[in-house]
């Protein structure tokens, strides 16, 4: 009986140290990932500096900064919505700095009821955090051509579409003409390593309960 069980004993050690394992491993992504957020929450919220000359996606990801120069009326729309408003879009607009750079504001969401208002090239002094987002994927659609609108940010296509630097700056306080700003967070960036621990776990008990059936089942047979 002992040489029939060797086995099964030895696939559910292995098999509950593997899930356990992942299971661990995924408290430390946890704490790993909420260390991150704190790092990233620590800089947004920080003292906002001048724009520097070139911004690095990777370094300067999140950093709050301040420009001062004009929108251009040259902007894109793309569609998006916030809890408890109707339907609208975001507006990105090209904006040329007091040193002739031109760069991407975004100003934030506008109601659909308000897209056919005119808005006037103005001057501004925008605060704002630089943003490098990744909204779209192999699955976002293209811009529509008829419409115009936009599925998803995409600094590179955006500032190609504009004749802008490939630098955004997600504006977090008010930039007029009844747009509401869309202030950078970390709403965005997944945390879900708690339930996929909680998972990993629970597959352990289930694999070790399926391990001690069949070895009831293999002790019953042989007697």
């Amino acid at each position: 009986m002992l040489r029939q069980m060797t086995f099964p004993i030895l696939l559910g050690i292995v098999g509950c140290a593997v899930l356990v394992g992942l299971g661990v491993w995924q408290l430390q992504r946890m704490e790993w990932k909420n260390d991150l957020l704190a790092q990233i929450n620590g800089m947004i919220g920080a003292d906002p500096v001048p724009l520097m000359a070139l911004p690095d996606p990777k370094t300067d990801k999140y950093r709050p900064v301040f420009v001062d120069g004009a929108f251009t009326n040259d902007f894109v729309e793309v569609l998006a919505g916030q809890v408890g408003a109707s339907p609208g879009v975001q507006i990105i607009e090209a904006f040329e700095t007091s040193d002739g750079r031109r760069i991407l504001i975004d100003r934030g969401f506008l109601d659909e009821t308000l897209r056919a208002v005119p808005r006037a090239a103005k001057g501004a002094h925008i605060v704002g955090n630089l943003h490098w987002p990744v909204d779209s994927n192999a699955y976002t659609p293209p811009p529509d051509e008829k419409s115009g609108l936009w599925f998803g940010r995409d600094v590179p296509a955006m500032a190609a579409k504009l004749n802008t630097d490939a630098i955004l700056i997600v504006a977090r306080e008010p930039t007029g003409d009844a747009i509401s700003p869309m202030p950078v967070d970390t709403s965005s960036i997944p945390n879900d390593h708690w339930g996929y621990a909680i998972t990993w776990f629970l597959l352990a008990v289930v694999w070790a309960a399926m391990t001690g059936y069949l070895l009831l089942r293999i002790k019953r047979r042989t007697a």
